[in-house]
């Protein structure tokens, strides 16, 4: 048997020598990518923490004792502070940007909003979105309209809210979107082709 080591030693400049490129990441959806009845689970799962409600209770004077009396809630039928549901709402909606609205240019409606179940401090919230309808528009040729519906879910897999949300998207064509200017970064900063 030979004690000799059959690896060899990469030179330094083998890394240096790789060539390097711009790859696009996510950009969102588009208006053209949206079909009726795609269902989207968006990604990630949500941990609301009793700061969350205490923060959003305080932030918008929402005077009701159940979110932030627990002697008070301690004696309703639920044993327990309850999540402000607006905050609900807010995270629900802001776990469906990433695949419904990176590229809106508004948000036309929030419609049809039903808390179907408390959430308590500790709830992990999911949520999915579904493509009800698409419509171009004779006004603008640049956008279109896209109707869904959101549903957030807990981690026992309990329905916690529904609601419609209606944004106006960019078409991919007037978008121009590029792996050195993804949605939301100013021209010219960070790593540019010419770079590499």
């Amino acid at each position: 048997m030979s004690n000799t080591d059959d690896t060899t030693d990469t030179d330094a400049t083998d890394d240096e020598s790789t060539d390097k490129q711009l790859v696009s990441g996510w950009h969102g959806r588009y208006y053209e990518d949206f079909e009726v009845g795609d269902i989207y689970k968006h990604p990630f799962g949500r941990t609301v923490t009793e700061t969350d409600n205490v923060w959003m209770t305080n932030v918008t004077m929402n005077l009701n004792p159940m979110h932030f009396n627990e002697a008070y809630a301690a004696e309703t039928e639920f044993g327990e502070r309850l999540v402000d549901g607006t905050f609900v709402i807010a995270l629900a909606v802001g776990m469906s940007v990433i695949d419904i609205s990176v590229n809106a240019t508004a948000n036309l409606g929030y419609d049809d909003i039903r808390h179907h179940n408390p959430v308590f401090h500790g709830d992990t919230i999911f949520a999915e979105s579904e493509v009800l309808h698409k419509r171009e528009l004779e006004s603008r040729d640049h956008v279109g309209i896209v109707e869904t519906e959101l549903r957030a879910y807990n981690q026992h897999g309990d329905l916690v809210l529904s609601l419609e949300r209606t944004p106006m998207v960019l078409k991919r064509s007037h978008a121009e979107p590029s792996a050195a200017e993804p949605p939301g970064w100013p021209e010219g900063i960070g790593t540019q082709p010419e770079d590499l």
